[in-house]
Order: C-alpha cells, then sequence, then structure tokens
C-alpha cells in the first residue's frame, strides 16, 4: 500500500544538493542528482550521523561521521567506514554492515511525494 507524503517542491532542490526534512514524525534526507530525486533515512545507520550534512559523490551519500557511503539508488553499502586495517575488521565486528534505508519518490505537480513505506 502507499503512503505517499508530500515533502517539498521539487525546484527547491538544486542539481547535487541534500536537505534534512520531517514528515510523519520521520526524518528523511532528500537529494537530487540530475533529474532523478532520492528519499532515505536521514540517519547513518553506522553511527546516527546526520548525512545532510555530508557530503554527496553522485548517488553515493558519505557520512560526515566516519565516512560510511551510501548508494541513494538503493541504500547498498559502498564503504562501511573509512577506518582500515585492525581499526575495520572491530567496527565491522561491533556494528555490522547495514543498509540505509531508501523511499520510493514520485513526482507531481512540481512537488516531491515520498513512499514512506520502505522499499524491500
Amino acid at each position: 500500500m502507499s503512503s505517499l507524503i508530500d515533502v517539498a517542491a521539487a525546484a527547491d532542490l538544486a542539481d547535487g544538493a541534500m536537505t534534512a526534512v520531517t514528515v510523519d514524525g520521520k526524518d528523511l534526507l532528500l537529494a537530487r542528482v540530475g533529474d532523478d530525486y532520492f528519499a532515505a533515512d536521514a540517519r547513518c545507520p553506522h553511527m546516527g550521523g546526520h548525512l545532510a550534512r555530508g557530503s554527496l559523490e553522485g548517488t553515493i551519500v558519505i557520512c560526515p561521521r566516519h565516512g560510511s557511503r551510501f548508494d541513494l539508488r538503493d541504500g547498498r553499502v559502498d564503504r562501511w567506514t573509512d577506518f582500515s586495517g585492525a581499526v575495520l575488521s572491530v567496527a565491522k565486528v561491533l556494528r555490522s554492515p547495514r543498509i540505509l534505508q531508501t523511499y520510493p519518490v514520485h513526482i507531481q505537480d512540481g512537488r516531491l511525494l515520498v513512499d514512506i513505506e520502505p522499499t524491500e
């Protein structure tokens, strides 16, 4: 079942930009890459960093806290952390990699509508 929520005007988000919004008590990250719009949980599933404060490289959002990288197209982990060696191994044991929850975005009458039912 679809739960479309109007979150912003499409024109308000510039190409390559990200912003955080709260709708129905849910914190979301909105991002635009070219003509594509993406929505995901606003917090990194690694250490809870505010993803909107991070950076965007194409469809990859980079957490400002530990450099975790996620693809906004499907939430897959591109890199769990910017740690290396033994520290990376320990970090993966303590907090195993998890995908970033993403949500479908639709554009209707110039508005961004997010389906807040999680994608599988």
